[in-house]
């Protein structure tokens, strides 16, 4: 029982130590489900970026970066631009 509890207890441990920092980005412009998932790719296609959530009704994006990881402002801006929205940092 010790080893399981130890065991548990490491495994957590190495689980929340390699969480990347995570980025909430309002996204003005998106309207639909599409926008949702083409922002969605979009920021999956990038290396800094673990995992990517979209509220289509808050509108806005949440960044889950890799660890040690993040992208500037004018990246994320950039990349929302391309795909015909606007950032906003405000949130």
């Amino acid at each position: 029982m010790k080893k399981l509890i130890l065991s548990l207890t490491i495994l957590f441990a190495t689980a929340t130590s390699f969480a990347g920092e995570v980025e909430t980005v309002g996204v003005k412009g998106m309207v639909c489900s599409f926008c949702a998932q083409g922002i969605t790719k979009k920021f999956k296609e990038q290396p800094e970026v673990a995992n990517v959530d979209v509220s289509l009704e808050n509108k806005f994006v949440k960044l889950t970066y890799k660890d040690g990881q993040k992208m500037t402002h004018e990246k994320i801006q950039t990349l929302l631009k391309e795909a015909g929205y606007e950032a906003s940092f405000n949130k």
